[in-house]
């Protein structure tokens, strides 16, 4: 079980409603984390939370809230601070994906996703952050993408936003040593989510193959997070291909890329 002395630790898991923000939700819970649940669908976000109190019988928490808003952050801080809830992981995981030709895409979906998977991301670590330094512990788990390895035409935005979250934890890593609190990048590759379909991105070739399963890249993420890794990336396959991407020319790469994100 995990406690701080007498009191069970929390993780709070964003994008939690579905997929594999959920699945992490779940992986804590089982651990016997309390748990904070935030996504902006409340009514799916509730019957998550019963769902975990039920089989995990730890403390579910529900945060409804928009990420896009740039305000967002700090309402869901000060609701924790104001209810004694104090977060010992940080699961950033809320995300979204936008598919298509930059030029024609939708600058408003594109703002959005940037303010999601970027903007909020940030807040909310540095938010939590100074509490977790104050205790001299603390960990906190950005969920990025294998996308983040590798510029992505028909996805530029996306995989410029997921470069950002794992550029921003590496360093962010490193400024920490020695603190007590640790960050780790979790970087899956196609998973069985909506978030191919969020993005219109279900007639790609990267999500006709074999896909991941949620359960397991949450595991690995949790497992990662534990061993205190910088940067995790489940399946053989995924990591050859993050390693592949290093060694090999930047145009080959560019264009292997284009050629899965086209249908």
């Amino acid at each position: 079980m995990s406690h701080v002395g007498n009191r069970r630790k929390t993780a709070l898991v964003t994008g939690a409603s579905s997929g594999i923000g959920f699945a992490l939700a779940r992986v804590f819970a089982h651990e016997g984390y309390n748990i904070v649940l935030v996504a902006r669908e409340s009514e799916k976000l509730f019957a998550r939370a019963e769902e975990i109190n039920t089989t995990c019988g730890v403390t579910v928490t529900v945060v409804p809230a928009d990420l896009q808003l740039p305000t967002s952050a700090i309402e869901i801080y000060r609701e924790l601070d104001y209810h004694g809830i104090p977060v010992d992981v940080l699961v950033n995981n809320a995300g979204f994906g936008v598919h298509g030709y930059f030029a024609e895409t939708d600058w408003q979906e594109e703002l959005a996703m940037i303010s999601v998977n970027c903007v909020t991301l940030t807040r909310l670590t540095k938010l939590f952050l100074r509490n977790m330094l104050s205790r001299g512990e603390g960990k906190i788990l950005n969920v990025a993408s294998l996308a983040a390895f590798e510029p992505g035409p028909l996805m530029a935005v996306y995989n410029a936003t997921k470069a950002y979250v794992l550029s921003f934890s590496v360093a962010l890593r490193e400024e920490l040593r020695g603190s007590g609190v640790s960050v780790t990048a979790l970087c899956p590759g196609p998973t069985r989510t909506n978030f191919a379909a969020r993005a219109n991105a279900k007639h790609t070739l990267m999500f006709k193959g074999q896909l991941a399963d949620a359960t397991a890249v949450a595991r690995a993420g949790y497992n990662g997070l534990m061993r205190n890794k910088p940067v995790v990336v489940p399946g053989s396959w995924n990591k050859l291909s993050a390693a592949l991407v290093r060694l090999l020319p930047r145009r080959f790469v560019v264009k292997a890329a284009r050629y899965l994100s086209e249908g």
